[in-house]
């Protein structure tokens, strides 16, 4: 009979804590990363000033190399720390698109589902449990069609990866349906710019040559008069943007269809 007994105030607290110590621990994480500066590391330029140890070392321990690009990549997108676009196109650069697109996605699921698995648990249930009528029905319409609206979001690049992760967690998506909706959404985005970052090479190598002649000049300040710049910004053209976008409209042409019989039907 005892164990049919209520949980007493105590006993609630303590499940309370036992739910919010995985999120405590993620933005614990963070903050330090944050305070000691390590996602300062992730530019592009700390990857092109060290291009050729990397290469060495790669081509030394590659299975080694490969994993740590792996479990970096997953705890940068658990953490939601800047630097995966600089990872995707180092990756790209280092190992080549063929291996290191299907790396890419794999660590970045994850990554998204760890930090899916962290909110739900400490959020998204107790969420559900307050939540009033209008967020009732914005989850229960979530949910009907969870892998096109999440397949939409992935896709157009104008949605924050971290965002999405959140909303899905906080809107009740099952774990099978984002974990698929992940893999699928990320694929065209992550091969572009594995692809894009393969052909790098050569601007990464004339551009390390220059660089090292200016500094091989002595400059007053070196920070300023010989600054290493590789535009990594303008890989994200116009072009590219509406080709995810539409993309991202093809993932809704399920919805649209669905709510366009139900509204034949009703009529």
């Amino acid at each position: 009979m005892l164990k049919d007994r209520p949980p007493t105030g105590l006993e609630s607290a303590a499940a309370s804590i036992r739910r919010f110590l995985p999120l405590l621990a993620v933005l614990t994480l963070m903050a330090l990363a944050f305070v000691m500066g390590w996602h300062k590391a992730l530019s592009f330029k700390t990857i092109g000033l060290n291009y050729e140890a990397l290469r060495g070392f790669i081509a030394d321990h590659r299975i080694i190399a490969l994993f740590a690009y792996i479990g970096i990549y997953t705890t940068i997108v658990a953490l939601s720390l800047p630097g995966a676009l600089v990872l995707t196109l180092a990756g790209g650069l280092l190992f080549g698109w063929q291996v290191s697109a299907p790396a890419t996605v794999i660590a970045a699921t994850l990554g998204a589902t760890l930090l899916f698995l962290v909110a739900r648990s400490s959020i998204g249930e107790s969420l559900a449990d307050k939540a009033g009528p209008w967020l009732d029905r914005l989850r229960a319409g979530f949910q009907e069609n969870a892998l096109s609206y999440l397949l939409f979001l992935r896709l157009v690049p104008a949605f924050p990866f971290v965002v999405v992760n959140l909303a899905a967690a906080l809107l009740g998506m099952p774990l099978r349906t984002f974990v698929l909706a992940t893999v699928i959404g990320i694929i065209p985005g992550t091969l572009a710019y594995s692809v894009a970052g393969s052909s790098l090479g050569s601007v990464v190598e004339a551009q390390n040559q220059s660089h090292q002649a200016c500094l091989a000049k002595a400059p007053v300040n070196p920070a300023t008069d010989c600054p290493y710049t590789i535009d990594t910004g303008a890989l994200l053209t116009k072009d590219l943007v509406l080709a995810f976008v539409l993309l991202g409209c093809v993932a809704l042409i399920p919805v649209v269809l669905k709510k366009w019989r139900e509204r034949n039907a009703a009529a």
